[in-house]
């Protein structure tokens, strides 16, 4: 299983760290307990048209006997382009309809930009519902979302970003890496859970459509 943390450090300057990358101690989602260090691996992450080698460090929980990969906020589960690409792309669709422009505005071919927009479409729902709910426990109010399912889920995504950022430490992370903490990951995963976040001790789940 993978814990996404809100890393705010730049990809490339993460890379350059190699092994001495500094992660900050993570609680097991199973159990709370804190985790132990316990090795990693090295993954590939694409980002600005750059492809960098990063360690993930994993950490262990001593009660559950379980290890976790502990994947910065630029990382989605099972995807080579980081975060903000891919966040990138589905918002430039959404704005102007043409998924070859954004796929050459960041770089990527224009039939894996297509999948993440078919992809993030197809779960536009849960997410406007997931994110528009956070927004509000989070302290947001509550809007109206456009009749555009994937707009609707942008703007939900937007005004939780907006009431996490004024929380401590969350707005140096930027948008798409609050997405990744908020769903561990799986945002465009075949599996997708509902979103959930912690902040500090407290646990958020959001209802589902």
């Amino acid at each position: 299983m993978a814990i996404v943390w809100p890393c705010s450090t730049a990809v490339d300057a993460y890379a350059a760290a190699g092994r001495d990358v500094e992660v900050p101690k993570a609680a097991c989602p199973a159990c709370s307990a804190p985790m132990g260090s316990w090795s990693g691996y090295f993954r590939f992450v694409r980002h600005d048209g750059a492809v960098h080698r990063v360690f993930i460090p994993r950490g262990i929980c001593p009660p559950c006997s379980t290890t976790h990969a502990l994947l910065p906020a630029f990382c989605l589960r099972n995807r080579l382009d980081s975060t903000e690409t891919i966040g990138g792309v589905i918002e430039a669709v959404a704005s102007a309809g043409g998924v070859r422009p954004a796929a050459r505005r960041h770089d990527v071919p224009h039939t894996t930009a297509r999948g993440w927009v078919r992809l993030f479409a197809a779960r536009a729902q849960r997410v406007a519902v997931a994110f528009a709910a956070l927004g509000v426990e989070l302290g947001g109010e509550v809007e109206k979302p456009p009749r555009d399912l994937l707009r609707a889920a942008l703007g939900a995504i937007a005004a939780a970003y907006d009431a996490a950022t004024a929380l401590p430490g969350w707005i140096r992370i930027g948008r798409w890496r609050f997405v990744a903490v908020v769903c561990g990951g799986s945002l465009l995963s075949a599996n997708t859970n509902s979103p959930w976040l912690i902040v500090g001790t407290r646990r958020f789940m959001p209802p589902v459509p």
